[in-house]
């Protein structure tokens, strides 16, 4: 079916579930689903410098936007729908439902089941307005959202601005992250068709939370997102946040913020715990088993299934010495698993992300091989992580370290590695056969093995 014109398609959400879905239609993913991987537009992409690289960002991205005048006409089914065509229609042992999360599609790939997510970005179209104006956005989407959340009662929106790592895109779109808080009836339609008898569903819950400001009972206003600030800096300003500003050119030390009332569920990764309810109650009725999985920040969940895949190599009498770090919606299920790597997913570019590689590497077997698929967004933004630090990481591999995609002089402008990327990871050497779907007791076996190493519960 034709997707409908509010899908925002270079969000994480949509990349994850397409990245899954081509996977179990025995597809790998290249230019991030969206983007064309020819040799005569790569070029004339990497041929861009300096502003040229800001403008088609920006640009590029407005041109998914939706027409505020056009939110009325959205439908909550509707986009359900698009979403469950996405995969292969037959019988699964068990789904993944909630939180955006790129880790979780390669847990979904090992499974061999889909994913359905909570939240999408719906990028409406605005005005121009300046990245710093963040009042001025939040006043605009207080009349825009009001026909969508009319005639979508099984949606919240948490509505977004990111004034740092999102400062190209913001300046021509609000960003409209919406959840839903019920499964509603195509969702339902869907597990009761797909699922087999007695099926799992695995509920994805990111528990982070954010300072938010109320602006109806289901639209909060969040500023910022996760990667290389806090949410206090974004709020109460500091020396990181005022150096930005300065290189940017803006006469002022911080940014100019509504008053927080409270903490809820972090715009792109939290879960929106109303929906689990709705979860306990369609199980109920059709006989299907709810296993919640439970981290607070999205990248608690890479190491453990990073460990997962070496364990399961290792059943499979396959080397485990090759890994392969992910990127936002830069994720490769496909020639992870067809050339034996092991996959450790990562939200942003940011120095977090890069801590948490650090800290995985210092703690795991060691690598012969390392190979880092790095977001390069085109904003040289406040925590944005140096290319020397990631080089550092590179060189910890026993034998070979790499980037994937990504010519380093450019980064993080280097816009052309979103259509790079799958091309160069079939150029690594390793082949094996694709294997069949890990079993529900296998993962249950790796569990009980882990006990509590992971900041993550399985409840």
């Amino acid at each position: 079916m034709a997707e409908p014109f509010y899908i925002t398609k270079f969000d994480s959400s949509w990349g994850c579930l397409k990245a899954l879905s081509r996977f179990l239609e025995g597809k790998d993913f290249p230019g991030v689903g969206i983007l064309p991987t020819a040799r005569p537009v790569e070029r004339l992409v990497d041929a861009l410098r300096g502003r040229a690289v800001t403008t088609a960002y920006t640009y590029g991205g407005a041109m998914e936007t939706v027409p505020p005048e056009k939110l009325a006409d959205v439908r909550a089914e509707k986009l359900a729908a698009s979403m469950v065509e996405q995969y292969p229609k037959r019988k699964y042992k068990a789904v993944l439902v909630g939180s955006s999360n790129g880790a979780a599609v390669h847990l979904g790939a090992a499974l061999g089941i889909p994913w359905l997510p909570q939240t999408f970005l719906m990028a409406v179209r605005r005005p121009g307005l300046h990245p710093d104006h963040i009042i001025e956005d939040m006043e605009w989407g207080r009349t825009a959202a009001a026909p969508l959340l009319q005639a979508n009662p099984e949606f919240k929106l948490h509505q977004m601005h990111d004034p740092a790592q999102d400062r190209l895109m913001v300046q021509r779109m609000a960003y409209f992250r919406i959840k839903r808080i019920r499964l509603g009836e195509t969702f339902e339609r869907f597990l009761k068709e797909s699922l087999e008898p007695g099926a799992t569903i695995f509920v994805l819950e990111c528990n982070m939370s954010w300072p938010t400001t109320e602006i109806s009972p289901r639209h909060v206003f969040q500023v910022g997102g996760v990667g290389g600030i806090t949410p206090e800096r974004y709020i109460s300003g500091g020396p990181t946040v005022a150096e930005f500003l300065q290189r940017e050119g803006v006469g002022y030390t911080r940014w100019e913020t509504p008053e927080p009332d409270g903490r809820r569920p972090e715009a792109e990764w939290g879960f929106e715990p109303a929906l689990l309810e709705d979860v306990y109650r369609f199980a109920e009725e059709n006989g299907y088993r709810v296993k919640r999985i439970s981290f607070v920040d999205p990248e608690h969940l890479s190491p453990l299934i990073a460990d997962l895949y070496r364990w399961w190599y290792k059943k499979r009498g396959i080397s485990s010495s090759r890994l392969l770090v992910e990127t936002f919606n830069v994720v490769e299920p496909w020639w992870t698993l067809g050339t034996g790597s092991t996959p450790f997913w990562i939200v942003f570019n940011t120095e977090p992300s890069a801590a948490s590689i650090e800290a995985y590497l210092q703690q795991a077997p060691a690598f012969d091989h390392i190979h880092l698929m790095i977001l390069s967004h085109g904003v040289a933004g406040p925590g944005v992580t140096p290319i020397e630090r990631w080089q550092s990481i590179l060189d910890r591999a026993c034998k070979e370290g790499s980037f994937i995609g990504l010519k380093e002089e450019k980064y993080p402008q280097d816009i052309a590695v979103f259509m790079r990327y799958n091309r160069e990871l079939q150029k690594l050497p390793d082949r094996y056969p694709m294997p069949a779907a890990m079993q529900l007791d296998q993962l249950e076996s790796f569990l009980k093995e882990s006990g509590d190493a992971y900041q993550v519960q399985w409840l």
